[in-house]
C-alpha cells in the first residue's frame, strides 16, 4: 500500500476524533468564574496545571526527540548497550519532581483551608440563608428568613454572600454551580454547608454533580444573580404565588419526577428542613463538620 495513503487513513480519522473531543471545550463554566470562590479555584487549577507541566512537557519532548534521534535509519547516533547509570540524570529526575510535589503540597494545604466550603465569606453585606434539598430529580430551595421556597430556581443579589445548608431526601447527590465555585455533597440525614457569592449579575447553570438515577441528566436549576431591586421583585413574585409548603405538600413535591418546571411557594413550614433531616436520625440533625453536633428536634 502507498505510504501516503496509509498515513492519510491514520491521520484523518485521528484528526476527526480530536476535533470532536475539542468541540466540547467551547464553554467550560469552571474556567469562566463569576464569583470570588470560583476565581480562586480557577487560579488554583491553573497554577497546579502549570506546575505539573514542568515535568510533563520535557518528558513528552524528550520522548519525541529520543524516537527521532535513535531511529533505525540514523547511523550516526551513539549506541551504548552497557550504559546503566548517570548521577546527573538521577539528581534531576529525583530533585525536580520532589520540589514540585513539595510546592503542590504547600499550595494544596493553603488553598484547602482558604477555600473550605464551611468557611463563611467575609463581607460587610448581610448574607442570605438558603436551605437546599436534593430530591428525585429536582432541587428544592427554602429561604428560612423570608418564609418562601422554590423548585429548580435560586435567586440572590450580586455581592451578597449566600450561606447554604444542604441535605438530600433521596440518594447521595452533589450541589454545584460551576461558575460560582465549589461543589459539595448532599446526603440524607446529614447537613453540609457551602458559602458562595456572585460578583457579576447573571443567569448561572446549577447541576447535580453526582449520578443519582435515571433523571440525573435533567436535574438542573438556574441560579439568578440580580441587583437588589430585581431580587426584591423576585421575592414579591414568589410571595404572590398560591403554593403552601407544609409537610403534606412537601411529600407530594418529593415524589420522583423528571424535568420538573420552576415552582414557587409563598409560605413554608419553618421546621421543614429540620424535619427532612431528622426523620433519618430519630429526631437528630447531623452536621458533617462536627459529628457530635446533632440537635434534637
Amino acid at each position: 500500500m502507498n505510504e501516503g495513503v496509509l498515513n492519510n487513513r491514520v491521520w484523518i480519522p485521528a484528526a476527526a476524533v480530536l476535533a470532536a473531543c475539542l468541540s466540547g471545550c467551547s464553554k467550560l463554566d469552571v474556567l469562566d468564574p463569576k464569583g470570588s470562590i470560583g476565581v480562586a479555584e480557577k487560579s488554583l487549577i491553573g497554577t497546579a496545571t502549570f506546575t505539573m507541566l514542568i515535568v510533563v512537557v520535557p518528558v513528552i519532548l524528550m520522548t519525541l526527540w529520543f524516537a527521532w534521534r535513535y531511529r533505525a535509519s540514523n547511523r550516526h547516533a551513539t549506541y551504548a548497550p552497557k550504559w546503566a547509570h548517570s548521577t546527573a540524570i538521577e539528581v534531576v529526575i529525583w530533585t525536580v519532581p520532589s520540589i514540585i510535589i513539595l510546592c503542590l503540597g504547600v499550595l494544596t494545604w493553603k488553598t484547602t483551608h482558604e477555600l473550605d466550603p464551611y468557611k463563611p465569606i467575609q463581607s460587610a453585606v448581610k448574607p442570605i440563608n438558603v436551605e437546599v434539598v436534593a430530591l428525585d430529580w429536582k432541587w428544592l430551595f427554602i429561604y428560612p428568613d423570608l418564609g418562601i421556597a422554590s423548585v429548580n430556581q435560586l435567586a440572590f443579589p450580586v455581592g451578597t454572600p449566600v450561606n447554604f445548608l444542604i441535605t438530600s431526601d433521596s440518594v447521595m447527590n452533589s450541589f454545584f454551580i460551576p461558575q460560582l465555585g465549589s461543589q459539595i455533597y448532599a446526603m440524607a440525614g446529614m447537613q453540609t454547608q457551602l458559602h458562595l457569592v456572585a460578583d457579576e449579575a447573571g443567569d448561572y447553570a446549577g447541576v447535580s454533580a453526582n449520578f443519582s438515577g435515571k433523571g440525573f441528566s435533567d436535574m438542573k436549576f438556574r441560579a439568578l444573580a440580580t441587583n437588589p431591586e430585581q431580587f426584591n421583585a423576585w421575592v414579591d413574585k414568589v410571595k404572590a404565588s398560591s403554593g403552601r409548603l407544609d409537610m403534606n405538600a412537601y411529600n407530594t413535591v418529593a415524589q420522583p419526577s423528571e424535568k420538573e418546571p420552576v415552582r414557587y411557594f409563598s409560605s413554608v413550614d419553618p421546621k421543614l428542613f429540620h424535619n427532612i433531616i431528622a426523620k433519618y436520625n430519630n429526631g437528630n440533625v447531623l452536621d458533617l463538620q462536627n459529628s457530635n453536633c446533632g440537635t434534637k428536634g
